[in-house]
C-alpha cells in the first residue's frame, strides 16, 4: 500500500514536473513567434521569393518584429507574402516601407527585411496594408553574371594574346613599328629635330625678350606709341582719316565707273567719236588738210613779205614789234 502511495506521488510529481516544463517550453517558443502577443498582418507581392520559407523572420531596421505566415503564388511573376507582425513594433511602420529579401548571413536562413521610408510625415501601416517589394539581385543572378565576366575575360585574354603575338611577329602596323629598325631610326631622328627646333624656338622667344627689355620705355618712340594716350589717339585718327580716304576713292571710283558704263551705253557725242571709225578717219583727213592749209598760208604770207606791194607793210610791222621789245 505504502508503496504504491509512494509511486503514485512520484508519478503526479512528473507528470506536474512535465507539464510545467511543457507549458515554459510553449510560452517561450510563443514569445519568439509573437503567438501570445496582438498582431497585425502585413503584405508584399515579390517576382521571386528567392528560396524564402514560412516561418522566417521579418526584421525591421535590424530587429525582429514578425514572422512570414503565408507565400502564395497569386499569378505568373507574383508571388504574395503574408507577414504577422507585433501590433506594437509594427506601428513605426510607415506605408511608404520597402520590403526585400535576404539572407542572415552567408550560409543562414532567409530573411524579409522592411526598410524605412523617406517621408517622415507618413501614416502608419494597419493591418491588411500592401507595402511595395524591392527587388534584390540573388545568388544564382550574381553567379550567372560572374560567368558571364569570366567568360568574356577569357575571350579578351585570348584576343589580346593573338594581338601580342602579331605584334611580336612584326605583323600590322605597330609591329612595323616595333620592329623595323629604319623606321625607328627615322623617327628617332625626328624627335631629334623636333626637339632641335624646339631649342631654337626657345633661343628665338630669349633673343626677343632682350630685345623687348632693352627697349627704352621712358624716351623711345615704342614708349609713346605703348604708354602715351594722346599719341594712341592721333593713331586712331590717322587710321580713321585713311579710311575715310578710302572710303572716298572707293565712291570716286564708283563715279568714274558709273561715267564710263554712260558713255559706253549712251548714243552720245563721245560714245559716237570713240565707236566710228568712219569718223575717226574724217577727223584724222581734216586735221591733215588743216595742217597742209596752215603750211601753204605760212608760204603764202612769206611771199607776201617779200612782195614789193606789201613789203613797206611787213617792215612797219618789224619796226612796231622792235620798240614794243625795248
Amino acid at each position: 500500500m505504502s508503496k504504491s502511495t509512494s509511486q503514485t506521488i512520484k508519478l503526479g510529481i512528473f507528470v506536474v514536473t512535465g507539464t510545467l516544463l511543457l507549458v515554459v517550453g510553449l510560452y517561450f517558443i510563443g514569445q519568439k513567434k509573437f503567438i501570445f502577443s496582438k498582431n497585425i498582418e502585413l503584405f508584399a507581392v515579390f517576382e521571386n521569393a528567392n528560396g524564402l520559407k514560412v516561418g522566417n523572420n521579418v526584421r525591421y531596421s535590424g530587429v525582429n518584429i514578425g514572422t512570414v505566415d503565408k507565400i502564395e503564388m497569386i499569378q505568373i511573376g507574383k508571388i504574395n507574402v503574408q507577414m504577422s507582425l507585433e501590433k506594437k513594433t509594427a506601428a513605426f511602420i510607415k506605408k511608404d516601407a520597402i520590403a526585400s529579401i535576404g539572407s542572415d548571413g552567408l550560409v543562414g536562413s532567409m530573411v524579409l527585411s522592411i526598410l524605412p521610408g523617406e517621408k517622415l510625415n507618413e501614416k502608419a501601416v494597419v493591418n491588411g496594408d500592401t507595402i511595395l517589394s524591392q527587388k534584390k539581385v540573388g545568388t544564382d543572378e550574381m553567379l550567372a553574371t560572374l560567368n558571364k565576366t569570366n567568360e568574356n575575360a577569357a575571350l579578351l585574354s585570348a584576343d589580346l594574346l593573338k594581338i601580342t603575338k602579331e605584334i611580336l611577329e612584326g605583323k600590322g602596323t605597330i609591329g612595323t613599328l616595333i620592329n623595323d629598325t629604319i623606321l625607328s631610326n627615322n623617327v628617332r631622328q625626328t624627335v631629334i629635330g623636333l626637339k632641335k627646333t624646339s631649342e631654337e624656338a626657345n633661343l628665338a622667344i630669349m633673343k626677343v625678350n632682350n630685345i623687348i627689355a632693352k627697349i627704352n620705355y621712358d624716351e623711345s618712340a615704342a614708349a609713346v606709341i605703348l604708354s602715351d594716350t594722346a599719341a594712341a589717339n592721333q593713331i586712331k585718327n590717322i587710321l580713321a582719316n585713311l579710311e575715310k580716304s578710302s572710303q572716298d576713292i572707293n565712291k570716286v571710283t564708283v563715279n568714274v565707273n558709273d561715267y564710263i558704263n554712260e558713255i559706253k551705253s549712251s548714243k552720245g557725242v563721245v560714245n559716237h567719236i570713240i565707236k566710228d571709225e568712219n569718223l575717226v578717219r574724217d577727223i584724222d583727213s581734216t586735221m591733215m588738210n588743216i595742217k597742209e592749209s596752215s603750211v601753204k598760208l605760212n608760204e603764202n604770207l612769206e611771199a607776201l613779205k617779200h612782195n614789193f606791194l606789201f613789203r613797206g607793210y611787213f617792215r612797219k610791222l618789224e619796226r612796231k614789234e622792235q620798240k614794243e621789245n625795248k
